[in-house]
């Protein structure tokens, strides 16, 4: 059992590292997923008396402390097994005639297992969260569809497969083809839409790869 004082203790750590980082209840709370008072509540009543070892363990990945520090058993503080804390941006990718992308403050963190993401071959500081828009890339990636974007694979790295790419002030999410040095194929996988080919990549700013898609079943 975690003692009152040791209870209080966490709380006092908790809203100091939201403040370091400027992060207030409402925010935190939706990270966990949470209703809105949920944090105000525990760190002004006390209610619950102690987090969640799940909204533990995310809070802590996303705020950068121990687990311990908030009010953890040392036997289950372990950095190793928290979840990654993803940002999803607010901004689309567009899947058709190209959307412009507005400030990229983050929205919701979404949770990740460490072991999955590195079986994926990613990592975690390089990742984030964003929507599409539109049906270019249809049946493979739909209207509403959310995207786990890996900004480390871009520039060298370019090799076929679906990005994110800013071209002209527009944020587009296309499938990628190697041509020859320094060109590249812009497609859909719909084919209502048509191909690019022979586009310059100085003329586009990678974001990254996309490596995952989530969708709410219809």
């Amino acid at each position: 059992m975690i003692g009152m004082e040791n209870m209080a203790g966490a709380r006092q750590a908790l809203a100091a590292a939201m403040e370091r980082h400027g992060v207030d209840c409402a925010q935190l709370s939706r990270l966990i997923g949470r209703n809105r008072a949920y944090i105000q509540q525990y760190l002004q009543r006390g209610s619950p008396r102690q987090l969640a070892e799940r909204d533990r363990a995310l809070i802590a990945e996303f705020l950068g402390v121990t687990e311990g520090a908030l009010g953890a058993p040392a036997r289950t503080a372990s950095a190793h097994d928290a979840p990654v804390a993803v940002p999803r941006l607010d901004i689309a990718a567009s899947a058709g005639g190209g959307g412009f992308a507005g400030g990229e403050a983050p929205v919701a963190h979404f949770g990740f297992d460490r072991d999955w993401l590195r079986q994926l071959g990613v990592r975690a500081g390089a990742l984030s969260l964003l929507r599409v828009r539109g049906d270019s890339m249809a049946p493979t990636l739909d209207d509403g569809d959310d995207i786990l974007i890996d900004g480390d694979d871009a520039g060298e790295r370019l090799r076929e497969g679906i990005y994110v790419l800013r071209r002209d002030g527009s944020l587009l999410v296309k499938r990628l083809a190697r041509r020859s040095s320094g060109v590249v194929a812009i497609l859909s996988d719909n084919p209502a839409y048509p191909d690019e080919g022979g586009v310059a990549l100085n003329e586009l700013a990678l974001i990254g790869r996309v490596v995952w898609t989530g969708r709410k079943l219809r």
